[in-house]
């Protein structure tokens, strides 16, 4: 994902990964919180397959929790947030210049 970060989609990986590096959640409670941040709720053909992405590199996995799937960051998921942490600090720090 760190290579891929400076498009919305690398965006959006990150803010799952940093939302589930503090918290279990499920795609609907993921939603609702980029809504928080962005003002505008991402629709499911946006959520759904970002998170399936990001179980796909190993970053995430699901389990079933009745009708919800809840996600949890890996060890895997953690150093790549990290990573993008890092890459987006830089390239905003760019931008303050």
């Amino acid at each position: 994902m760190a290579k891929d970060s400076c498009d919305m989609r690398g965006m959006l990986s990150f803010q799952i990964l940093n939302m589930l590096k503090k918290n279990n959640l499920c795609g609907e409670e993921i939603a609702r919180k980029i809504e928080k941040y962005r003002g505008k709720k991402p629709v499911a053909s946006t959520i759904y397959p970002a998170l399936k992405r990001l179980s796909n590199s190993g970053f995430i996995v699901g389990k079933r929790k009745g009708k919800r799937k809840v996600y949890s960051i890996t060890k895997k998921g953690l150093s790549e947030e990290k990573k993008a942490l890092a890459y987006f600090k830089r390239l905003y720090s760019e931008i303050q210049k």
